[in-house]
């Protein structure tokens, strides 16, 4: 696949209208980000403003930009122009060396980042850089691609695909519900319903002050959250291992309220009150962390396993509430940052 440089010839040049026909080996991948890995001196907030203008289409057709791209597809490129200050930039040394630190696996085929929470996973949205543009900054020699997203503020076990087949096969698995997620939250108040599956589907409302909003809906996509309380502290809280067989937006926080139990620290979806009795207690952002993940290689059957403890600000949190509330174990021991 051939690099589109829109600024081939000078800095404000405007680049000519091109296509591109979509190969076997680039198939399956989301349009933004073909996009973005071959417009790469463009800003992604005029990256997504061309695809929301319908300027790019896909065989002749606006398309969405979480549309997957298929082998025989001709993509239409549009003129860009790169402003005379809009130059490509860096990720700061400092974030350099947070997610170098960050990554706890590393083979010829994955990376496994444990994301700081405050760190998103790409730009845009405030942030200039994410955690794959600053990977794609200290190696750029590696076609590195997201397996999967977090929110923001959720940190945790990240995937990172290096090399194109195993970024497919990975997804691949993903449909099947062969990959394993497994979370850690703190849920406000005293939960009692035991292990519980949740079965909503989920719907995502355009966006607001460019923040997407989820809530239960008939009409939304089919989503699973299976909660399975850990650890007890009266009536304040309850700590929870989450397994999500399903990967939707904000899918754990909008289960763990339509549960009546929203995760605690939450601004968007959980309990006001609630998180301010928790600052009391040092919680300071959403106590919500991905703490393992799990499958077995596609071909090989190899099982891989990686796991990221919590932090020691959440751990923190914790030791507080087992001090102050006397809290009562049940089943899976949780660990602290190493």
């Amino acid at each position: 696949m051939t690099v589109v440089k829109p600024a081939a010839a000078e800095r404000g040049a405007r680049s000519t209208v091109a296509s591109r026909r979509i190969e076997a080996a680039d198939a399956g991948q989301r349009i933004d980000n073909f996009l973005l890995r071959h417009f790469k001196s463009v800003p992604r907030s005029r990256v997504y403003r061309l695809l929301r203008k319908g300027e790019v289409r896909v065989n002749g057709k606006r398309i969405d930009a979480d549309y997957r791209l298929e082998a025989g597809d001709t993509v239409r490129l549009p003129p860009v122009r790169i402003d005379a200050d809009a130059g490509p930039g860096r990720p700061s040394a400092s974030l350099q060396a947070l997610i170098d630190r960050a990554v706890i696996h590393e083979d010829r085929h994955l990376l496994v980042i444990d994301k700081p929470s405050g760190v998103a996973v790409h730009g845009g949205s405030g942030m200039s850089f994410g955690v794959i543009e600053t990977l794609r900054a200290a190696r750029p020699d590696e076609p590195l691609e997201l397996v999967h997203r977090l929110d923001r503020d959720t940190s945790g076990c990240l995937l990172v695909a290096r090399d194109r087949a195993t970024l497919v096969a990975l997804h691949a698995l993903i449909r099947e519900g062969g990959l394993h997620k497994t979370y850690l939250a703190l849920l406000a108040g005293s939960w009692q319903l035991g292990k519980k599956r949740i079965d909503v589907p989920l719907a995502t409302d355009a966006r607001t002050r460019g923040e997407r909003h989820v809530q239960v809906a008939e009409t939304g996509k089919a989503s699973v959250s299976v909660f399975k309380p850990v650890q007890f502290f009266g009536p304040l809280a309850t700590l929870m291992e989450v397994e999500i067989p399903t990967g939707r937006t904000h899918q754990i926080r909008v289960h763990a309220r339509h549960a009546g139990h929203p995760v605690l620290g939450d601004d968007k979806y959980g309990d006001r009150e609630r998180n301010a009795a928790l600052r009391e207690h040092g919680l300071d952002r959403i106590f919500l962390h991905a703490h393992s993940v799990a499958f077995d290689w596609p071909g090989t059957g190899v099982p891989f396993h990686a796991s990221a403890p919590l932090p020691p600000a959440l751990g923190a949190v914790i030791d507080q509430l087992s001090r102050t509330r006397g809290g009562k174990r049940r089943g899976t021991r949780v660990q602290g940052k190493r």
